[in-house]
């Protein structure tokens, strides 16, 4: 269960400066990850709840420590950066977010700050305006004398994707604006979403046609919204509702933001019927709360409520802060939470063995979605649930991710049913399954047949397959699937073995031509020749990914020096602590895994040595052997090319400063690294010396 905000203040109130600047450091990475997943990739793993209490633990510490803040920051930034795919949107104008609260008080504080910056300027009632959270992906439309000009996401807020081929495709965009009086210019801003109703049609149509179901409108939304190909977004039943205007021309606006909306709306935009004008901040709670009521029966997914100053003059007093206007806030509400009946439980194998339990549900309508499945992680919250088969269940859904369990609905048959037990044989294999604490603790169920059990070797296949790994062109999940399931691939290593996988024996497989057979050999035999650092990403150690990967191929230079490793020497390694150096160490003692390397080797994997960069420790390169911390915004490069470059002059790149760093290279707003680098005495250069700094023939 999630902190609440009361809770989270109490434990920074207790934290010395050292401890928050540590907590602070680590909230950054882990939001900013967070980010990149739901604003780029459109692969949210985080509840949004959760994210945005560590988000407000985050602006707790920098608001009690300002030395703190980092220009990497989320709170100093909106969103992230736009996928390179499509062409950038920019806007003069950027695109702000919310700030957020989660109880009446705290709307009740932010009335309180409202007044207290108006001051004198306040009316003795502030009139405000109440709006659904609409749960989709935000849009700008811009019409030029009334036609549409253009349309882009928000990406970084100053930055978005222009989209304006799917925005035309969308009908609830005018491609002309109604009326006789129309602006010489007007940027209108909203949401795009699916109303339910279309949503379960098109999922009905496309599993009817064999394809995947989309998981949850939300995702949909940014995905639809982002194709390359318009006729697909015009395929889909998107809508758009306008919330609020950008830079408008030649027409003189409305005094108010409702009467603002009620000009939109005669423009021929969609507006939001369950919006509500309010006076004062009481009835602001009351109509939030009576929107939560409806919550579960509107037609549409809504996270919260957004509370806006209804006068613009206010708003204009009021102003801005770095990420989000002073006049408005995001009222966010708990998951939806419905109860229904536990049909049955099911054990799946996942890439790493874990046998993970799914609750099987009577279908039921949870936050605007219907769902019959939901997740119970793992033995211990089954445990702690003391969950029966036949039991009614309490059913949570945070919108982007599986429903969860929450609790069960004890009655008088409760007793009687038997306890949810674990499976004694595996799904997948029949092995016998173990039963073992992991890493953080919990209780987990695993099969041990790693390398003969076809759901581990399913994963483990399309992991080693994958772009970050060794990079096999076209070895898709049909296929990988198929070749497990006719044997033709027993174990990873098979992949290499010609007699099992050949031109002949892949045609043989459905959807199979020989083109596509003879093109994937060829990506076989390249695959063999892929570097250290690749193959060590591929081989599936856990918590050992492509960056871990790489600092050990370049530390221990082969894989024979790798697997001699004790735990003392790969403690050693940049970024590999004692719990990894563990785990190292177990997979290479494993019998199993040295022989599955031992017939990698056997079929052609030819493990090359990793290349170091021939960098000289010279006048000439004092980049060479340096420990760098990028900090801040750089002119005219941004910190990853930096990275590279540092990289290839045989410099290392680490997140945080520390008494090993050597050099900080700051950009603008570099926050509290520049601080520590300061007390440190690290030498802090600027992009222009960095440049100087680079070899000649870069």
């Amino acid at each position: 269960m999630s902190s609440s905000p009361s809770e989270i203040s109490r434990r920074i109130d207790a934290l010395s400066e050292t401890e928050a600047a540590e907590r602070a450091s680590t909230l950054v990475a882990e939001l900013n990850h967070h980010s990149w997943l739901y604003h780029v990739k459109a692969e949210p793993i985080l509840e949004d709840r959760d994210y945005d209490l560590l988000y407000r633990e985050l602006e707790l510490i920098e608001e009690r420590f300002p030395s703190l803040i980092d220009a990497e920051s989320p709170t100093q930034r909106v969103g992230d950066a736009p996928v390179s795919s499509l062409q950038p949107f920019e806007r003069d104008v950027p695109m702000l977010s919310l700030s957020n609260a989660f109880s009446a008080d705290e709307l009740r504080e932010f009335d309180t700050r409202v007044r207290r910056f108006l001051g004198e300027a306040a009316p003795d009632v502030i009139p405000y305006v109440v709006e659904p959270k609409l749960d989709g992906v935000a849009l700008e439309v811009v019409y030029r004398d009334g036609m549409l000009e253009g349309g882009g996401t928000r990406g970084n807020g100053a930055v978005g994707e222009d989209v304006t081929h799917n925005a035309r495709t969308i009908a609830s965009v005018p491609i002309r604006l109604h009326g006789d009086i129309v602006p010489t210019l007007a940027s209108i801003r909203g949401e795009v979403i699916f109303e339910l109703a279309g949503f379960e049609a098109m999922n009905d149509a496309r599993e009817a046609q064999g394809d995947k179901r989309y998981e949850n409108p939300r995702n949909a939304a940014a995905g639809s919204i982002r194709q390359l190909d318009p006729r697909i977004t015009a395929a889909r039943p998107l809508i758009f509702m306008a919330h609020s205007f950008g830079p408008v021309t030649g027409v003189e606006l409305p005094d108010t933001h409702s009467a603002q909306l009620a000009l939109a709306e005669s423009w021929g935009f969609r507006i939001n019927p369950n919006n509500a004008t309010v006076e004062g901040i009481e009835a602001v709670i009351a109509q939030i709360d009576a929107v939560q009521e409806q919550r579960n029966g509107l037609p549409y997914e809504i996270d919260g409520a957004v509370v806006k100053v209804d006068a613009i003059r206010l708003q204009e007093y009021l102003g801005f802060v770095t990420r989000s206007p002073r006049w408005a806030i995001a009222y966010k509400y708990p998951p939806p939470q419905v109860h229904t009946l536990l049909h049955d439980v099911d054990w799946q194998v996942g890439r790493t063995g874990v046998i993970t339990p799914v609750a099987r549900l009577q279908p039921v309508r949870v936050g605007g979605v219907t769902v019959s499945n939901a997740t119970l992680h793992n033995l211990d919250i089954i445990r702690g649930l003391d969950l029966r088969v036949g039991d009614t269940v309490a059913v949570l859904r945070a919108g982007d991710v599986i429903p969860r369990v929450e609790s069960v609905i004890l009655d008088d048959g409760h007793a009687a049913r038997a306890p949810v037990e674990p499976p004694t044989a595996c799904p997948s294999c029949g092995h016998v399954p173990e039963v073992a604490a992991s890493e953080d603790g919990s209780t987990r169920v695993f099969c041990p047949n790693s390398l003969a059990c076809p759901a581990q070797l399913g994963a483990a296949i399309r992991h080693f397959a994958s772009r970050g790994c060794l990079d096999i062109e076209g070895l898709g999940e049909k296929l990988i699937d198929q070749l497990v399931e006719r044997k033709l691939v027993t174990r990873i290593s098979d992949l290499f073995d010609r007699d099992r996988v050949n031109v002949t024996t892949l045609t043989d497989l459905d959807r199979m031509g020989e083109r596509s057979a003879e093109n994937l050999v060829a990506a076989l035999e390249l695959a063999r020749t892929r570097p250290l650092d690749r193959v060590l990403a591929s081989l599936g150690i856990r918590e050992v990914g492509e960056s871990t990967s790489r600092e050990l191929a370049a530390h221990f230079g082969s894989m024979d020096a790798l697997m001699q490793a004790d735990e003392a020497a790969l403690t050693t390694v940049d970024g590999v602590g004692p719990k990894v150096a563990t785990l190292i160490q177990h997979f290479f003692a494993d019998p199993l895994q040295q022989r599955e390397i031992e017939l990698l080797r056997e079929r052609g994997m030819q493990f090359p040595d990793f290349a170091k960069p021939e960098v000289a420790e010279t006048e000439g390169n004092p980049i060479a052997g340096k420990v760098f911390v990028l900090t801040g915004t750089l002119p005219t490069m941004g910190r990853s090319e930096a990275k590279k470059r540092i990289q290839r002059w045989g410099g290392k790149v680490t997140g945080s400063v520390s008494s090993k760093t050597h050099v900080l290279l700051a950009g603008g707003k570099p926050g509290s690294k520049h601080t520590k680098a300061t007390e440190l005495g690290i030498p802090i250069i600027d992009e222009e010396t960095f440049l100087q700094w680079l070899p000649s023939d870069e």
